[in-house]
């Protein structure tokens, strides 16, 4: 009887095993019906998962350039409250860690732990990468390219469904303040 039961896991892990190796081996294969700067590859924080940011299309984002030793870092808690308020209405938040600024941890198991363990994160978090310069990951470098670079962490950057607006909103506005809550609220009405 374990056989059998050992066997059906098996047989049900297996394609998703060969699918997350699949994507492990080509993780900066594009889209071809997604034409704008989400068309890129990143690798999920302290994961062999990797996400193509176009399964977001249609999708409004909120995205953050984040630190675990900063004193925004509580603004987990409310980026947290933001994306469980609208996630049902389509909203997406994608933290990207950053040690731009110093202030993040040297180890992703670390990072992972802040964000997952001491804040109870969710939402979709990306392996540390620069947000600033010529280093800057990709999403960040049209963001910045569009608006500016962030001057510090927590950043917010609000992206209209159809990318064609950028909002972009420094670390003190908090994830749950009025400003940034009627900007997502009508982002999410045009949507």
């Amino acid at each position: 009887m374990i056989k059998i039961i050992l066997l059906a896991l098996m047989a049900l892990l297996l394609p998703t095993l060969a699918q997350a190796q699949s994507t492990a081996e080509h993780p900066i294969k594009k889209q071809n019906n997604c034409q704008d700067f989400t068309n890129v590859t990143l690798r999920k924080l302290r994961s062999k998962e990797f996400v193509n940011l176009c399964q977001f299309e249609n999708q409004p984002l909120l995205i953050v350039n984040t630190a675990s030793n900063c004193g925004f870092t509580p603004q987990f808690a409310g980026l947290e409250a933001v994306y469980n308020k609208y996630k049902d209405q389509g909203l997406v938040v994608l933290g990207f860690p950053s040690d731009d600024f110093f202030q993040e941890e040297n180890n992703e198991q670390d990072t992972a732990k802040v964000c997952f363990v001491n804040y109870g994160v969710t939402f979709t978090m990306f392996a540390t990468s620069a947000v600033r310069g010529s280093d800057a990951n990709p999403i960040f470098k049209h963001l910045n390219s569009q608006t500016s670079s962030p001057n510090w962490n927590f950043y917010k950057y609000l992206v209209s469904a159809d990318r064609k607006t950028i909002t972009r909103f420094n670390s003190k506005v908090a994830p749950e303040s009025e400003k940034l809550t009627a900007a997502i609220e009508a982002t999410l009405a045009i949507n």
